[in-house]
């Protein structure tokens, strides 16, 4: 289950949460924040759900059909953040998997209010895995000074695990460090790619809700995910005018000779 705001680029958002899903093999069930309006280069408008429709949306799937996961995006303001943390409280078997949009890829704020206290408070705590990158990340961790302070800090509220990705830092390699247990559990470096992405991180914390999903351990789906998305990205395309998209079914392409990619 996504909760997520709609993108008609189908770059980001829940168009790219259902791409990523259904391409590892999970079935998407799609429960809309939030309509926006925007193209590759930048938001331009945006209408919240109303959030007793967003509730109605969650309670009529979940008291018909079974959830492996939960994931959430773009949430649009703090009436649905608490909404969505007492949807999921009451599913505490479930894993939660906790992707703290923000802002668009572009630097446009994606709610009608600051998000971060609520996300602090009620998010946090009944998250399996967060995802924020490094600029997420240190809005989160308001009394950190460096990755690891932050990490700590967010699972010091309850979070399991922490999957803080570098693609905003001034590195040569991309660099994603994954914590938990109170400690950094590993690092991941990936060839940084040449252009600018719309979408690389809902593809990232949507691989990481399907690998759960299906079962696999934290560490397992994060470092499947992680490969996922980089291919989507290396595989990507510029559709507009402004950053790439991702192709999250590069696996099914064929190529001149009529087969299918590897």
């Amino acid at each position: 289950m996504i909760f997520a705001g709609a993108d008609p680029t189908g770059g980001a958002g829940i168009a790219a949460d259902i791409q990523t899903v259904s391409a590892l093999g999970c079935h998407p069930a799609p429960i809309v924040t939030a309509v926006t309006a925007q193209d590759t280069a930048g938001l331009k408008q945006y209408t919240v759900v109303d959030t007793d429709l967003l509730i109605a949306q969650a309670r009529s799937v979940l008291e018909d059909m079974p959830v492996a996961a939960f994931k959430t995006g773009m949430l649009g303001n703090a009436a649905n953040l608490a909404a969505i943390a007492t949807i999921v409280s009451d599913y505490p078997s479930i894993p939660l998997v906790v992707d703290p949009v923000l802002t668009t890829g572009a630097g446009d704020e994606l709610s009608e209010q600051p998000l971060e206290d609520g996300y602090r408070s009620l998010l946090l705590p009944l998250a399996t895995l967060v995802t924020p990158n490094s600029i997420e990340m240190r809005r989160l961790a308001t009394n950190a000074d460096s990755p690891e302070a932050c990490a700590q800090e967010l699972m010091s509220l309850g979070c399991e695990y922490v999957l803080c990705t570098g693609s905003h830092e001034p590195t040569t390699e991309v660099s994603h460090h994954l914590f938990g247990h109170h400690r950094m559990l590993e690092t991941i470096n990936q060839p940084r790619l040449p252009h600018d992405y719309h979408g690389s991180g809902c593809t990232l914390a949507s691989a990481c809700a399907a690998g759960l999903a299906q079962g696999f351990e934290v560490t397992a789906a994060v470092r499947e995910a992680l490969a996922f998305t980089w291919n989507t990205l290396a595989k990507g395309h510029q559709l507009g005018m402004g950053q790439h998209l991702p192709d999250r079914q590069y696996w099914a392409r064929r190529d001149p000779n009529n087969k299918a990619n590897s």
